[in-house]
């Protein structure tokens, strides 16, 4: 690689990559006890345990669903209370205007559409989804880690990172392969 291609690279991380899961498991409780806040695990399949290892908060996003489908429920019996009692009232068969019996079905499926809808918007917000380079791709690394090896991964924008650090505390962990992540400084590709 030329010098001029060298100098175009900007460093975004380092990634350490383990052959099993409890070394992950471990390698996780230990870069949290280090004070790490920008950083993440990548495995190809979930682990037992690593949550609780990586530190991390439950998810908000059976907040977001339930509250969406709440939404969606009173939107559902609004319309129909004001379409059959309020804009075109139709007597039928000594019924009170507004039978909700009958509007349960629709009300369900808005409740379901709405919580639907905004659990999906909400993984894509939420898991940072949508962005159109990683330098984790751009490095092979996913190759690896989703088939047969787990990773941990320090971003270089912790207020903890240095390139020197990273490494002697993924060595620390007993990682064996240890690789910097670069990104290309000009368009986001390496």
């Amino acid at each position: 690689m030329t010098d001029a291609a060298m100098s175009d690279r900007k460093l975004v991380g380092m990634i350490g990559l383990y052959d099993d899961p409890d070394s992950l498991v471990h390698a996780a409780e230990t870069v949290r006890d280090a004070g790490y806040k920008a950083w993440d695990c990548h495995t190809p399949y979930p682990v037992h345990g690593l949550d609780d290892a990586m530190g991390l908060k439950p998810s908000p996003l059976p907040y977001v669903c339930l509250i969406a489908g709440g939404i969606g429920a009173s939107a559902a019996m609004y319309m129909q209370y004001w379409m059959s009692a309020v804009d075109y009232p139709v007597r039928i068969g000594g019924k009170p205007l507004f039978s909700w019996p009958a509007f349960v079905p629709i009300t369900f499926e808005l409740f379901v559409l709405f919580a639907a809808l905004a659990t999906m918007g909400g993984m894509i917000a939420l898991c940072k989804l949508g962005r159109w380079a990683s330098p984790l791709h751009d490095n092979g690394v996913m190759a690896e880690v989703t088939t047969h090896r787990h990773g941990v991964v320090l971003n270089a924008s912790d207020a903890n990172f240095s390139e020197d650090a990273a490494r002697k505390l993924l060595e620390g962990t007993g990682c064996k392969d240890i690789r910097p992540l670069y990104e290309s400084s000009e368009d986001g590709e390496a």
